[in-house]
């Protein structure tokens, strides 16, 4: 589904490093690495939100370097979004947050948007919140918000951004569980940059891990966890002496 090769991003520095990997349709790929090792560059380039400047990035066999904005327009429409700093509109209703793709992508009536709405809101355990103030909400709250209106349109291409930053370990894992349970009810492909590790790896397939703008390590969950480089094993098991 998504296939990239040796791309390059650089800002003031090099921030990514002839980064390659595939993620193959209908898996859940967790990119975990120390802070600014180039995850969130990578997701944003994946998604059409910033160029690349060397290398390839394909979505379901479409080249998106090649795209003009149309064309990425087109291809985002089969994407969904959550974003680490939630990315909400305080000045719209929760209702109004998770409708606001709907309406601005598909054609439907007030009474299918409004349909909808209400089966995510049960789906992340808020039914009834369609008309609260998104400044009243919890972080908990809003994350759930926030994956409710990336998932709205049932696209088959998700991405998620540090979807359980600043939560407890109890929120953490149910927003896990969302995402899991969600993914194989429609099959959707699915990657998850994360800093918790433990977290993560609890629905992941397949695992890649950044390190300063290089990918050093792809594989199974489980080969993560029994790793040849020390690197990884060190980051995967939380240890706190090792080279890194």
């Amino acid at each position: 589904m998504i296939r990239v090769q040796s791309v390059h991003k650089r800002f003031r520095r090099h921030v990514l490093k002839g980064v390659s990997l595939e993620i193959k349709k209908g898996e859940v790929f967790a990119l975990i690495g120390p802070g600014a090792s180039g995850k969130s560059v990578l997701f944003k380039s994946i998604a059409g939100l910033l160029p690349i400047d060397d290398g390839s990035i394909e979505v379901d066999r479409s080249e998106i370097t090649q795209m003009d904005e149309f064309e990425l327009a087109e291809l985002r429409k089969r994407m969904g979004y959550l974003f680490q700093n939630y990315a909400l509109f305080d000045f719209l209703t929760v209702g109004q947050n998770i409708a606001f793709p709907l309406r601005r992508l598909l054609n439907l009536s007030d009474n299918e948007v409004a349909h909808r709405v209400a089966e995510r809101l049960e789906r992340v355990n808020l039914s009834g919140f369609q008309d609260r103030d998104i400044r009243q909400l919890s972080g908990g709250q809003k994350k759930r918000v926030g994956f409710a209106r990336a998932t709205v349109t049932k696209p088959p291409i998700r991405l998620y951004d540090e979807p359980t930053a600043g939560l407890d370990p109890v929120t953490s894992q149910k927003i896990y569980d969302l995402i899991l349970a969600d993914q194989r009810e429609v099959g959707a492909t699915v990657v998850v940059i994360s800093s918790d590790v433990a977290g993560v790896m609890t629905i992941a397939d397949r695992v890649g891990m950044l390190l300063r703008g290089e990918l050093i390590f792809e594989g199974t969950a489980e080969e993560a966890q029994r790793a040849d480089d020390p690197r990884v094993l060190q980051f995967v098991h939380g240890h706190t002496e090792g080279p890194l």
